[in-house]
């Protein structure tokens, strides 16, 4: 019997990616506190795995049944510094102002937890985003549609921000929130192929 695929993850990005790719993810959410001052002493890459991690035991040990835990956490590095969910309206509009015309690294820590053979795989994936010059009015009107206030840097590739980012470097499905060639390769790595979870309606 096929373990069942859990996402511990509220974020439709998340759950959008494994859709689109023929994985119907059940949702199970961590409700780990990623604001507990403890992470903010790790670097970046650092705290995304972390959390990753305590995220994907948090759900294991919700769940009653086999199944692999996908778990993630994600972050923007600009200049040594980490950028969160900007969550205000006025941190969103610095936090553009700051990246426009310039570039940053996005974090992904990935953590997947087969509770049948209870092992664990963790990683962290790095892609770099570069942003085209923005205009005052383009920024606000942005902020204004609520978008960017609760993601990671304060932009998504899959939403409005789209037409703001010029160019990236390393994998794409990353910056949305989840790396599916990192997450084929661990499911791989337990012995599964990736189309034993794939469910395509015809």
């Amino acid at each position: 019997m096929l373990p069942r695929i859990v996402l511990a993850s509220a974020s439709p990005s998340r759950k959008g990616l494994l859709e689109k790719s023929g994985i119907k993810p059940e949702i199970v959410v961590s409700g780990v506190d990623e604001e507990d001052p403890r992470y903010a002493e790790l670097s970046p890459s650092e705290m995304v795995v972390a959390l990753a991690i305590v995220k994907a035991h948090t759900v294991s040990k919700l769940v009653n049944h086999p199944a692999l835990i996908i778990a993630c956490d994600s972050t923007f590095e600009f200049n040594g510094e980490s950028l969160g969910k900007p969550l205000t309206k006025d941190r969103a509009i610095a936090r553009a102002e700051l990246l426009s015309g310039s570039s940053g690294v996005l974090y992904t820590g990935h953590c997947l937890i087969d509770t049948t053979k209870e092992v664990e795989i963790s990683d962290v994936v790095a892609t770099r985003v570069h942003f085209s010059t923005l205009e005052r009015d383009e920024i606000n009107s942005y902020v204004d549609t609520g978008e960017p206030l609760n993601v990671a840097g304060g932009f998504t590739l899959d939403g409005l921000s789209a037409p703001f980012i010029s160019r990236i470097e390393g994998e794409t499905s990353n910056v949305i929130g989840l790396s599916l060639p990192w997450l084929r390769s661990a499911i791989k790595s337990l012995g599964y192929n990736w189309f034993d979870f794939v469910s395509v309606e015809k």
